[in-house]
């Protein structure tokens, strides 16, 4: 199994942070001058990571999440999302390998025929699903919730949405450290910005830590997709330093390596009518992605992010070298 770029970078961390390879690293890099932007625009892309080419940064999360809930002798996870959740349905899959089960509470959002198609995955993979319907009744079942999915005297091992607790981001910082290797390499030089949705705010607070890990300078610009939870800027810059001092808790040296204030920019505008409501800005840059650059993007997440990178493009907001915008949607 190829170890992590982490556990090289911090050779401390092998007996004390355990991870699980779940697909084929490092994810490629490749430019996409068809997208006529006036930044030098690349991709990092993860469409394709995973078993049998399925998932997305989704299972980087798990990589680390599932040894880690297996540590602690738990027989089940438990988890939210939204109805169509894309990190529910990873996590059942994954963690069925595992021998864990799965329980799932789905909070409802405007449904599609992808969401109606992902329902039908869930319900097929041996999740226990709940539908609480809303956030609120969500939070006031949780605590029964916890109680029934007890394995014996062990609880179930919790994560939070998306799996962006500070272990999951460590699934981020592996991505930036690929991809501060292939800047190394000469596969691409370095980005001035590295551009990904935010839907829960673990792949962004990773990617901030794991680029200074890797030596860059490169920033993060966090295009926020989810307005359910609290995702500026300082709440993400907050969860890369819990990911530093877990890092640090085990046995880590990340002098230096902590993300400053300017290392997140997060926009708000490519929001639309909140999460999973699609955009006409959307809409439009998920045809330009597919009709010039061969991107397949999807209208809750990527085709947002695509979006904002376009017009913040055009005005010139991105100045200052390369953009690599980060591919997350694993084809379903």
């Amino acid at each position: 199994m190829r170890p992590p770029l982490l556990h090289r970078r911090c050779p401390e961390l092998v007996g004390s942070l355990p991870f699980l390879r779940l697909g084929a690293a490092p994810t490629p890099v490749r430019a996409l001058p068809g997208a006529g932007t006036r930044a030098e625009l690349w991709v990092k892309d993860e469409s394709g990571y995973g078993d049998g080419g399925w998932g997305g940064n989704k299972v980087r999360k798990l990589e680390w999440l599932l040894p880690e809930a297996r540590r602690r002798g738990a027989g089940t996870l438990l988890t939210v999302g939204g109805l169509g959740t894309n990190w529910g349905l990873a996590a059942a899959w994954y963690a069925r390998e595992q021998g864990l089960e799965v329980a799932l509470g789905l909070i409802d959002h405007p449904v599609d025929e992808h969401v109606r198609d992902q329902l039908e995955r869930l319900r097929a993979s041996g999740a226990s699903l709940y539908f609480p319907r809303t956030k609120a009744r969500l939070i006031l079942a949780a605590p029964w919730r916890f109680v029934r999915h007890f394995h014996g005297a062990t609880p179930p091992y919790y994560l939070p949405a998306g799996g962006s607790s500070p272990l999951g981001a460590l699934g981020a910082v592996e991505i930036a450290l690929e991809l501060g290797a292939q800047v190394e390499a000469g596969e691409l030089p370095e980005p001035a910005w590295l551009v990904t949705p935010v839907g829960s705010g673990g792949t962004t607070a990773g990617l901030a830590l794991g680029l200074r890990l890797a030596g860059l300078r490169t920033r993060v610009l966090g295009v926020v997709v989810n307005d359910t939870l609290r995702l500026d800027s300082r709440a993400l810059l907050a969860l890369a330093r819990r990911s530093a001092a877990l890092l640090r808790a085990r046995g880590a040296d990340v002098t230096g390596a902590v993300p400053g204030p300017d290392a997140v920019r997060v926009e708000t505008a490519w929001l639309g009518d909140g999460y999973a409501h699609p955009t006409a800005a959307g809409d439009q840059a998920l045809a330009l992605a597919s009709a010039r650059t061969g991107l397949t993007l999807e209208r809750t997440y990527t085709a947002k992010a695509f979006a904002a990178l376009l017009e913040l493009d055009a005005r010139g907001g991105l100045a200052g070298g390369p953009v690599v915008f980060l591919q997350t949607h694993g084809p379903r």
